[in-house]
């Protein structure tokens, strides 16, 4: 049967070869975008499965408005993506308080006020699919981009304890968790805190590092058949990797804060009031 999809972010990247992979296979699809000119294309090619919504999504009423515009439109939810949101790039001391507060408002509460506007009607439902794109920055982290592993982190930890709430209601939660694609993600649709001199030799030694990692980015057209491997599951899984690098960064991350925790559990048993070995 045919599925009903709410994409935020759907103008370029993740969001919009998504909505694609969905409405090539017959599925309908409430795409959002700041400026849903950027779907004319897919509206002349799809028709009626496709509902295009301009959405700013630090904005929780549109929000709200958006994912119930949709609901009653198609009659039903069935998968809800969380696409929406941008990379800043800037070391700590570098970021202003405007800057850490929009990538916050964005990339974590606008998920939050989507997610919150879907649940009932999933929960009436008793199924459901919610997918939040993280990142491998929401698992581990890089210099320069802070306060984008903030937010990452921040979603990871919500969708973690989200999963466990509404496990019962029959709803499914996803992060996913790309390494480099060729998106715009590190584009035009960022942004970059003013450089502080004291910086210069960290930024340079950071720019080549990331420009190695990222030297072989994947296809992000080559992410439909993923996506769609992923809502289809019968039990789909709470995280899942989209790209060959993440898993090797992950393992050594993990493989490195097991050590240190085993190194200084002598320390945490004194913390509990026992003694140290």
């Amino acid at each position: 049967m045919a599925k009903t999809w709410f994409i935020t972010g759907t103008s370029r990247g993740f969001g919009r070869e998504w909505a694609i992979a969905a409405l090539e296979r017959g599925d309908r699809v409430a795409a959002t975008a700041r400026d849903t000119a950027s779907l004319d294309d897919l509206a002349q090619r799809y028709g009626a499965a496709l509902l295009p919504l301009a959405l700013d999504v630090t904005d929780r009423d549109a929000d709200f408005a958006a994912v119930a515009r949709a609901h009653d439109h198609f009659g039903g939810l069935d998968i809800v993506v969380n696409n929406a949101g941008y990379g800043h790039f800037g070391m700590v001391e570098e970021i202003t308080e405007d800057e850490a507060r929009q990538q916050l408002e964005t990339n974590v509460f606008g998920a939050l006020w989507v997610t919150q506007a879907a649940l009932p009607y999933l929960r009436d439902q008793g199924s459901g699919h919610i997918i939040q794109v993280s990142s491998i920055g929401g698992i581990t982290a890089f210099p320069r981009v802070g306060i984008y592993h903030a937010s990452k982190w921040a979603l990871e930890g919500l969708s973690q304890a989200l999963a466990q709430e509404v496990a019962g209601f029959g709803v499914h939660v996803t992060l996913v968790e790309p390494g480099a694609f060729s998106t715009d993600w590190s584009g035009s649709s960022s942004s970059t805190s003013e450089q502080l001199p004291a910086y210069d030799e960290v930024h340079r030694v950071t720019l080549e590092t990331r420009a190695r990692r990222a030297s072989d980015p994947g296809d992000p057209v080559a992410t439909r058949e993923a996506i769609l491997r992923v809502v289809d599951a019968d039990e789909p899984p709470l995280r899942v990797f989209f790209g060959a690098v993440p898993l090797s960064l992950a393992t050594a991350d993990y493989e490195s804060r097991l050590k240190t925790w085993n190194q200084w559990q002598d320390v945490a048993l004194i913390a509990q009031g026992g003694e140290g070995s």
